[in-house]
């Protein structure tokens, strides 16, 4: 029996490749993007490439012109205030409710997590510890078991890390960074709200100083 996919299917596969790769800025500002390059490189047809399209463009990742085409949008430092003061708010809020609703499988990977981070090379790229960064904020925001929250999240993180990433080059010690991340873990696989609450608040807080130091 052949098995069929969906164009559903093939567009947030096209999304989610192309997300990590803009967040990241694998995919530089500025750069366009080919819908022929991209169409054969992730295996995806030009309708569910163009609805990932249409999706990242939302997102803030991309931006299309009539008749010039489809580019990475460039990374707007200035907007570091208005999207801490929305993370401040809501990440917090986040670490807090992820330690008082986290499953079995919540905490599982949250613990798979802090044991990586643990075991993390000092030699470690900044762009890696980009990486690292993601999976941890992500993995918060799905233990809260509220999806308004979590794609909320998910959209000011990812402009975020687009800033850190253009910082991260010229900061000494963004390993340091990264740990900080152990022990807020800790805290939410443990249950722990108020710490997980007051920890997440630090790193915050912390993540914004460090950006300005370099900017």
């Amino acid at each position: 029996m052949i098995r069929t996919v969906s164009n559903g299917s093939l567009t947030e596969v096209a999304y989610e490749a192309l997300k990590e790769r803009l967040v990241l800025l694998d995919i530089a500002p500025g750069d366009p993007l080919s819908e022929q390059a991209l169409s054969a490189e992730l295996a995806v047809g030009r309708t569910p490439l163009r609805e990932a399209l249409k999706r990242l463009e939302s997102d803030h990742l991309v931006v299309t012109y009539p008749r010039r085409g489809t580019f990475a949008t460039a990374v707007d430092i200035t907007a570091l205030s208005e999207i801490s003061e929305i993370r401040r708010a809501l990440e917090p809020l986040a670490a807090a409710l992820g330690a008082q609703r986290a499953d079995a499988e919540d905490r599982r990977i949250l613990q798979k997590l802090r044991d990586g981070l643990v075991a993390l090379p000092a030699d470690t790229s900044a762009r890696d510890h980009m990486q690292w960064d993601l999976q941890v904020h992500r993995s918060i925001y799905q233990a809260t078991h509220n999806a308004h929250l979590e794609t909320a999240l998910i959209r000011y993180g990812n402009l975020a890390t687009r800033i850190w990433s253009v910082a991260a080059p010229r900061l000494a010690d963004v390993g340091s960074h990264i740990l900080e991340h152990v022990e807020l873990l800790d805290a939410v696989a443990e249950g722990d709200s108020e710490r997980a609450e007051r920890l997440m608040r630090e790193h915050m807080d912390a993540f914004e100083a460090r950006i300005r130091t370099v900017l």
